[in-house]
Order: C-alpha cells, then structure tokens, then sequence
C-alpha cells in the first residue's frame, strides 16, 4: 500500500502510526517523528508518543536542522555518526507550515532520490493533517504551549489558516498574542481570478469583543459566498452588528477584492486599519476616504474605492484595539516608526515577515518602542499579476497603529 493511501484509511489520531508502519517498510526507516509549530511560532513540539529512542525535545524555530528546514522550506539531510542518517522535511500544505517530519534512515538508504521521495510523503501528510484536526484535538494539543482563552479559541476556530498559497499570491499570516484574544478579524477567500480579504481592528479584551468579530465574520462570510460584492458584504454585516448591539460595539473593518489578472484593487474602507504601501524603498501611507465602521449605525451606505498595483509592491494595513489608542503625541512620530518597521520587513519574503508584538515601556532601548494592539492578524501576499508586468509579491500585513518593536520567529 502506498503512504497516500495507508494515511487516507487511518484514524485521525493514527496518522503518525500509519506513517511510520508505510516508512518502515517502503524506505527501511528507523523511526520517524512529527514536530508541529506552536500557536505563537516560537517552537517545534513533538506530537506524542515519540519514536526515537532518545526523545525529541521542544525545537526553536530559530535554531537547529528542524528550525532551519521550517524557516528555508526546504530538506535537510544529515549524516549521523554511525550507521543512520536522518532527514528533516517541511510539512506545508498551499503554503501554511504545520512542522518538520523527521525520519531516520539507514545510511544506504539517504540518497537524494529517496529524500525526495519523501518531501512529497511530508506534502501528504500536510494534507491528511488539515483533514485530522476536524476530527481530533490531538494536534491543536500538541500546537499549544499553554492554554488558550476562551476568546483566543474563538478566534483561532474562525481563521482559514495561517498561510495560502497559488500561482498569483502569497499570503501569510501571524496572530499576536497567540493564546489570547483582542477581538480582531481576518479572513480570506481564494478563486481563480480574485482574492478576498477582509482585516479588522480589535474591540476590545476578552470574550464580548471575540462575539462581536465572531458575528461580523459570520456575516461577511455569509454575504460573500452568496455572490454578493463588497458593498453588499459590508452592508449585511453592518446590519447584523447593528441589529445585535444598537450601535453600542461597531467594527472599524476594511474588505478588499484583489483582481488576479491585472492587479486592481476593490477597497471598502468602514473606518478600517490603515492602508501603507512599500514600492522598493518608499514606504508611504495611502490614504482612503474612511467610512462610518460597521455597525454603528442602521442602514449605513458604503461605496468602494479602487488602487492599482504594480510589480513589487507590498501593502501593509495597520491596527489597534479599541482600548490600545494610537501613541500619544505628534502622530507623524507614530507613523514614522510604523514606516520604519515595514521599510525593514520589505526586505524580508512574506514567510519570513517577523510578527510585530506588543511592547510595554522599554527597559532598554528597542529597535522600535511604543504600545500595539492586544492581538494582530499579520498577512503576506499576494504576487498580483498585471498586463505586461510579469508578476508582482508582497505582504498584506496588520502590524500595530502604534511604534513597533519586531522579532523574527521563522
């Protein structure tokens, strides 16, 4: 039997099992291990029991094979002393990183051809993965490094994903902090021509805030897949949040149509995070007419705005919670800390865009200082194609409306 097969008849929480039985005996492997990245990105963790004889410790993601193969995407062998060798594979499904798979084989058996053979079983088990965590919380436990809020797995059950990938985009995404819950929203929707986002600011602390997004991105959602267009989205949702809380918890949102085939931009802007735009080494901010947010009041009429994009480029929308205003004093000073943060990201691949956290007053002098939102959705992508202009790449990011101070994860 086949490894694709052999996991496709598998229990959910037998995936590892499966695995290592069809290992053993198409590749002679001596063991194999799974190790998935943690809600925070910081650490790989072993999904339990463990096979290998020794153990195998929690991994950080910026350090070692397993580190060094989920940050490159791509295999590692390495020649152990004696007669085994062990190769280290990334499991990533349409560009979302669930871990590292780590097999030992026997030294004649680490070849270059039997190593991508098995980059391609590591591709299916990503994918029988993202089917599993339907059925078992074995994985989601094994993800956690300490208990999530009540609010945080609210909004963790509501993400697509972390990552998606096609031939026209890119998209990564990071959730600051992980096990706990600013209210924020994000959401996306992919077809063969246009790519749907939607990104909002946080309401507030605890479980209230994740009910209002909660509801606001059921309704989006409800909207879109009924064919509606922006506008429709955003009305539907603004008369969802309305009806259920009078105006009293209205949503600060912005929903975008990206057009795949020539780069255009849809915008709907309901007094949303704001837009920047990184175009080689000019970082700016785009300004949008700002509209009423959602929910605030009954029957809010929302028009749309239109953006191009050109090869390159990278757009940034910046947040903040409700109770995390933007920092006090002159606001050029804000932004340009805000500017100064993405002009370093630009450099980076959307993958490897550092999440930006929450800092409090600095004890010593960061790279950048200030106060951001609670919790962040953080995007990269997408590579929009324009007539004539090959392919353009870059991050939607929702980094803080206020200074940044940023660490690398991946």
């Amino acid at each position: 039997m086949t490894v694709e097969g052999a996991l496709r008849g598998a229990a959910p929480h037998l995936l590892l099992d499966s695995l290592r039985t069809s290992l053993a005996h198409l590749y002679a492997a001596v063991c194999a291990d799974l190790l998935l990245i943690d809600y925070g990105f910081t650490s790989l963790r072993p999904v339990e029991p463990v096979q290998t004889p020794a153990g195998m410790p929690h991994v950080p993601v910026d350090s070692g094979p397993a580190g060094h193969v989920l940050r490159t995407q791509q295999p590692y062998l390495f020649r152990d002393v004696g007669l085994t060798a062990t190769v280290y594979l990334p499991v990533t499904v349409r560009g979302d990183r669930f871990g590292v798979l780590v097999v030992v084989l026997p030294t004649e058996r680490a070849t270059p051809e039997t190593t991508d053979s098995l980059v391609r079983v590591a591709e299916t088990l990503g994918h029988a993965l993202r089917v599993a965590d339907r059925h078992t919380d074995l994985y989601r436990r094994t993800r956690r490094t300490r208990a999530l809020s009540v609010a945080g797995e609210m909004q963790w059950d509501t993400l697509p994903g972390r990552a998606c990938s096609g031939p026209a985009f890119d998209l990564h995404a990071y959730w600051e902090p992980a096990y706990t819950s600013g209210g924020h929203l994000l959401d996306w929707s992919v077809t063969e021509d246009e790519l749907l986002l939607v990104v909002a600011d946080g309401t507030g602390p605890g479980t209230p805030a994740a009910l209002v997004s909660t509801l606001a991105l059921t309704a989006i959602r409800n909207a879109r897949r009924a064919g509606l267009d922006l506008v429709a989205q955003a009305s539907l949702t603004d008369q969802a949040l309305y009806g259920q809380y009078r105006g009293k918890s209205p949503l600060a949102a912005l929903l975008v149509r990206l057009d795949l085939t020539t780069g255009g931009i849809e915008a709907v802007d309901a007094g949303s995070p704001t837009l920047w735009r990184i175009r080689g080494a000019l970082t700016e901010r785009i300004e949008l007419d700002r509209q009423l947010p959602l929910g605030m009041f009954e029957d809010t009429v929302y028009v749309t705005q239109r953006l191009g994009l050109l090869r390159g480029d990278r757009l940034v929308f910046v947040a903040c919670g409700t109770d995390e205003p933007p920092a006090a004093g002159d606001p050029g000073t804000a932004h340009g800390s805000v500017a100064r943060a993405l002009a370093g990201a630009g450099r980076l691949s959307g993958a490897d865009t550092p999440p930006c956290r929450r800092t409090g007053p600095a004890r010593r002098p960061p790279r950048h200082t200030g106060r951001g939102p609670r919790a962040l959705p953080r995007l990269a992508g997408p590579r929009a194609r324009g007539p004539g202009r090959g392919t353009a790449r870059g991050p939607l990011s929702a980094p803080t409306d206020g200074p940044l101070r940023c660490r690398r994860t991946v």
